[in-house]
C-alpha cells in the first residue's frame, strides 16, 4: 500500500537537482519536487503549493482542501491504530476483579 503525506512546499534548496523543504504538520524535510515540474510548472513556481510525499518525493500537487482532508484521515487512523494497540494489551485485575483497562 502507498501512502501519501500531505505536505507543503516551504522553500526551494535546490533548483538544479530538485529540492525542497517541505512543512508537513510543523516537521519539515527535503524532499525531491522533479515529479511535479515541468516547463509550465517550473521548480521555482512550487513554494506553497501542496503535493503528497511517498518515500521522499513529491508525487503530485493537491490542492489546500485536499491537503486538509487527508490530513484530518491521518489523524483519525493514527488514533484509530492506538486504540487497538491498547486493546492488545493485556487485561489487569484491580481488587481481586477483572476490569478491561485500554489507556
Amino acid at each position: 500500500m502507498c501512502l501519501g503525506i500531505p505536505g507543503r512546499i516551504v522553500k526551494i534548496d535546490d533548483e538544479a537537482r530538485k529540492l525542497a523543504t517541505v512543512d508537513v504538520s510543523g516537521v519539515k524535510r527535503q524532499v525531491n519536487i522533479a515529479c511535479i515540474v515541468n516547463d509550465e510548472h517550473p521548480v521555482a513556481s512550487c513554494v506553497g503549493e501542496w503535493v503528497l510525499i511517498h518515500v521522499g518525493f513529491a508525487m503530485s500537487r493537491i490542492d489546500a482542501q485536499e491537503a486538509a482532508e487527508t490530513l484530518k484521515i491521518l489523524t483519525e487512523l493514527g488514533e484509530a491504530q492506538a486504540e487497538i494497540e491498547a486493546m492488545r494489551r493485556p487485561r489487569r485485575r484491580l481488587g481481586g476483579q477483572r476490569h478491561e483497562i485500554y489507556r
